[in-house]
């Protein structure tokens, strides 16, 4: 139902990049060239300009891009409350996860979600939690689901899971004989943390903060971009690494990985739906509730 032109000339606005749009609609780059060319001649305006090899919205396309994500929200309203009338929902949902929760967390829901709703489609974007937070304020996706809780006055947060972060490491390490250390002991040993921007990170920070240590007090070897590269280089290395349980079930059951308990300290955290403030309805609600009923199976 929706406009394809304006379909087309969203998502060259939103990637600014029609290289990369032309492979997201599945259509030819001269197919894209040509429909964004028909609306520039519709309103005798042009809607991109290039500045080198970057392509930038004119004053007209940002006009444009706002109506048109208007438009665009009107018609998914549209699309869900026809389907919800005999229970047949469909469209596209962009959703965006923390990379812990889109890597170890979602997949079995988006598979039951998806058995259930066979017309929905469903694209998961996946980034830290800054990025996530970002996605959804530049309307590149419709529901997020972070692992920190930044609390911006923009974003409606609602809980979802309950989580812990656990300090591990390799089996191999000499420190996987000890069943405890103190905290004083953790500000001596080499650590790993996620990147700048990781809601894990933020989450660890508060924790320590609470206690009177601050990250620049610990013996911070490296930061990586990811729980996959931190678990890999525990395993090449005598370091220590705060990771969620819901990442670690698997090298637990393995015994690849071992938990370290500190006295007197443990961090637990939410994990958090976000969403738009004043958002209300359409898929991102009932993706929400969906993930709601059933995160107990």
């Amino acid at each position: 139902m929706f406009d394809f032109r304006l379909k087309v000339f969203y998502t060259v606005a939103r990637r600014l990049n029609f290289t990369k749009a032309a492979e997201e609609l599945l259509i030819s780059q001269p197919a894209v060239t040509n429909h964004i060319k028909e609306l520039e001649s519709q309103f005798n305006q042009a809607l991109f300009e290039r500045r080198g090899n970057k392509v930038l919205l004119t004053a007209a396309g940002k006009v444009l891009l706002k109506h048109t994500e208007a438009i665009q929200e009107i018609y998914r309203q549209i699309e869900f409350d026809l389907g919800r009338l005999n229970q047949s929902f469909q469209g596209v949902l962009h959703v965006g996860a923390s990379t812990s929760i889109a890597q170890y967390v979602l997949p079995p829901f988006l598979a039951r979600f998806h058995r259930l709703h066979l017309e929905v489609k469903v694209e998961l974007f996946n980034g830290n939690t800054e990025l996530i937070e970002q996605a959804l304020l530049d309307k590149q996706i419709e529901v997020g689901v972070i692992e920190g809780k930044s609390k911006r006055r923009e974003l409606h947060y609602t809980p979802f899971l309950k989580d812990e972060i656990v300090l591990v490491c390799s089996s191999k390490n000499p420190l996987a004989k000890k069943e405890e250390i103190s905290l004083e002991q953790l500000t001596k040993i080499p650590l790993l943390l996620r990147e700048p921007g990781s809601g894990t990170l933020e989450v660890i920070a508060d924790a320590l903060k609470q206690k009177g240590i601050r990250l620049s007090d610990l013996l911070v070897e490296m930061q990586l971009g990811s729980t996959e590269a931190i678990k890999s280089y525990l395993q090449h290395s005598d370091c220590i690494a705060f990771l969620s349980l819901h990442a670690i079930l698997k090298e637990l059951e393995s015994g690849t990985i071992k938990i370290i308990e500190i006295k007197k300290f443990s961090i637990h955290r939410t994990f958090y739906f976000i969403t738009p403030q004043g958002q209300e309805g359409g898929l991102p609600a009932l993706f929400i509730r969906f993930l709601l009923q059933n995160h107990n199976l």
